[in-house]
């Protein structure tokens, strides 16, 4: 009885040490809730590998599929990155550019981002300015090679370069901007699908959602964009800064989004396009952006009805209908004019946030591979009803990993102990 004795007591340290472990594991998760520090002007990926663009293709440094970079880009700048595609994935890079707060900026202001073969050839490219809402904010688009059989270039495998161009006024600020850089890949259809637009599809917009605002707050960066369902969500918004949220929307379902600047008894001076609300889709191109004025009344902006998400959107010349090409996080961006400083003050601006996604989920295309980013899952939903940041649910992810992982590893290690300690005592006993 005593060497039994014995046996619980250290069978029960082991497992008190092992939960020990599990605990251990879940504390990031728990020290990044708790973490309510002010945001900062933009939250870039703390995974994102520093890179610097070459000024020539033969130089360019090699991009990773799933992999984040960030970059410097001076104003007139050119630069060339490299990525080693295949001939059945589809490849898209795209570029978040973030100008220093403050600086002054023009009318059409921006950049480009294409993607080239080693013949010089543009497979895809999208362009990213500054339009009548003339101050600095983060600014996406991306770059794109599509596997398409109808197709004579860029088809084959081997090297292909990114090509990011800024370009600016001369009276617009000279400081660098930072680029926040990705690099993600598609797989193609297990069979083609159809690629002809419906004519007709729901354009009307719907009713807004009712029952009051929630408070959700929103991120200071893609990496760390709040997470959204349907419904009205309240934030408050400094003048000069941006908030980020992202919303899942599923094959066959319409996103759509207004935003409702709160009034304000310190003035009533107008303020032209004071604030933009920005789409964009999964891959992080650009889709569709609309601006208000305000004047210390309540100011209501929305973005056009959006046609439904499907493959054959992709068929579109249209830069809306094309962006709304895959499932997945759609990201919405907030900026208000730092001119309301002038008239209204330094504090903060009321947000209201209203978000609709129409429809049920379909099937989707049939992809012939893991459609990685471009899909909706359970827990892509469970965050935006929780309202979990993208940082905070790529951290809990990963800190489940560590829990089963540790979870195992000590339940292996219990198990071998207990069978030691157990042969051990038998033969004692014998």
């Amino acid at each position: 009885m005593r060497t039994q004795a014995g046996i619980g007591r250290r069978a029960g340290a082991l497992i008190t040490a092992a939960a020990a472990v599990g605990t251990m594991a879940a504390l990031p998760a728990q020290a990044l809730a708790a973490d309510g520090g002010a945001l900062p002007p933009y939250t870039f990926d703390g995974s994102a590998q520093r890179v610097q663009g070459a000024a020539s293709s033969s130089d360019a440094v090699q991009l990773r599929t799933g992999q984040t970079y960030r970059d410097t880009l001076k104003k007139d700048g050119k630069v060339y990155y490299r990525v080693d595609l295949d001939d059945k994935l589809n490849a898209y890079v795209s570029v978040v550019a973030v100008p220093k707060p403050g600086g002054k900026v023009e009318y059409g202001d921006g950049f480009k981002v294409s993607m080239q073969d080693g013949s010089g050839t543009e497979c895809g490219y999208q362009q990213a300015n500054f339009s009548s809402a003339e101050y600095t904010r983060p600014l996406a688009a991306y770059a794109r090679r599509i596997v398409d059989a109808d197709s004579s270039s860029c088809q084959r495998a081997g090297a292909y370069y990114v090509l990011v161009e800024r370009s600016g006024k001369q009276t617009s600020s000279p400081d660098d901007w930072d680029l926040e850089i990705r690099y993600v890949s598609e797989p193609g259809l297990q069979k083609a699908g159809p690629t002809a637009l419906p004519e007709v599809w729901a354009s009307g917009t719907p009713a807004p959602p009712t029952g009051g605002p929630k408070p959700r707050q929103g991120g200071a960066g893609v990496h760390d964009a709040t997470s959204l369902t349907q419904g009205e969500w309240r934030s408050d918004i400094r003048p000069g800064q941006t908030l980020f949220y992202r919303v899942p929307v599923d094959w066959g379902q319409q996103l759509f989004a207004s935003a409702e600047l709160g009034s304000s008894a310190a003035s009533d001076e107008h303020i032209g396009n004071a604030l933009v609300l920005s789409l964009e889709n999964p891959a992080l191109g650009h889709v569709d952006e609309s601006t208000v004025s305000y004047a210390g009344k309540p100011a209501t902006l929305a973005l056009d009805a959006l046609r439904p998400v499907a493959h054959e959107n992709r068929t579109s010349y249209d830069e809306a209908t094309n962006g709304m090409r895959f499932a997945g996080w759609y990201y919405l961006s907030a900026t208000l004019s730092p001119a309301v400083a002038e008239e209204y003050g330094d504090g903060t601006v009321p947000l209201t946030l209203r978000v609709s996604v129409r429809g049920g989920a379909k099937p989707g295309p049939g992809y012939a591979g893991d459609p990685g980013p471009f899909a909706v899952t359970a827990d892509d939903r469970n965050a935006a009803e929780e309202g979990s940041s993208g940082a905070r649910a790529a951290e809990r992810s990963d800190s489940m990993r560590v829990v089963a992982a540790a979870g195992i590893g000590s339940g292996t290690v219990l198990l071998l102990g207990l069978g030691v300690w157990t042969l051990v005592a038998r033969r004692r006993v014998a």
